[in-house]
């Protein structure tokens, strides 16, 4: 069971992003708490496109912390890596990394409970957001996309408060092996039938993602 805490809260609200393509959250602010958070996320953040962003299945961003360091040494000190919110995440902690965590552990913050229903996939938006043309595709390369967690229940929420894992989603499914076989490329894999009907059956996947694997398993 992993047990860590929380080394930031942050919250946004829509702003101008970019000239011709709308508005995002991105640029979110650290927060010293607590803060309320419910089925949709935290009290005071919002997102810029509600059509492919929010809703249940990804009420909070979390990113590892972990990552920022590797990018560093990829991207030397860029701005947006000095501190936690350079993803646009809404929690950042140490020891939750996609290769441990599992779709469907559930984790005791603050008050909340959080269980984890998909990983994030990466869009143009990280491209202008660094100001490079190759971010989102680096970020799936790399498999540091970070993951999204439902609220099971209301609570609140501050920098600094225990994160303590209550119960495991299947051990086969962590986000990393879920990453790579419906954002990374591994659905093209000969023996990808079977895990991608699993997938689209596994409950505690988002339902987007449960779509997805489906899709993909037709198109393969």
């Amino acid at each position: 069971m992993i047990k860590t805490s929380l080394d930031a809260l942050l919250i946004g609200t829509p702003q101008p992003f970019h000239p011709s393509r709308g508005w995002s959250s991105m640029a979110r602010t650290a927060v010293a708490g607590p803060v309320t958070v419910g089925p949709l996320g935290f009290a005071g953040d919002a997102v810029g496109d509600p059509a492919v962003h929010g809703g249940p299945d990804k009420a909070v961003h979390f990113y590892p912390r972990e990552h920022y360091a590797a990018w560093r040494a990829e991207l030397g000190d860029h701005p947006h890596l000095s501190a936690p919110g350079g993803f646009g995440e809404n929690l950042s902690a140490l020891g939750l990394t996609e290769d441990r965590v599992c779709i469907g552990d559930r984790f005791r913050i603050g008050t909340a409970l959080f269980e984890v229903a998909q990983g994030r996939q990466p869009c143009w938006k990280l491209d202008h957001h660094f100001g490079r043309k190759t971010m989102a595709a680096d970020v799936i390369r790399t498999a540091r996309g970070g993951l999204y967690f439902r609220v099971l229940e209301d609570g609140e929420v501050s920098p600094g408060d225990a994160i303590v894992q209550v119960d495991c989603g299947p051990a086969a499914w962590t986000v990393a092996r879920v990453f790579h076989l419906l954002i990374g490329g591994g659905h093209k894999g000969t023996d990808s039938q079977g895990a991608l009907a699993e997938l689209a059956a596994l409950p505690m996947l988002a339902a987007s993602w449960r779509i997805r694997a489906m899709k993909l398993r037709v198109q393969h």
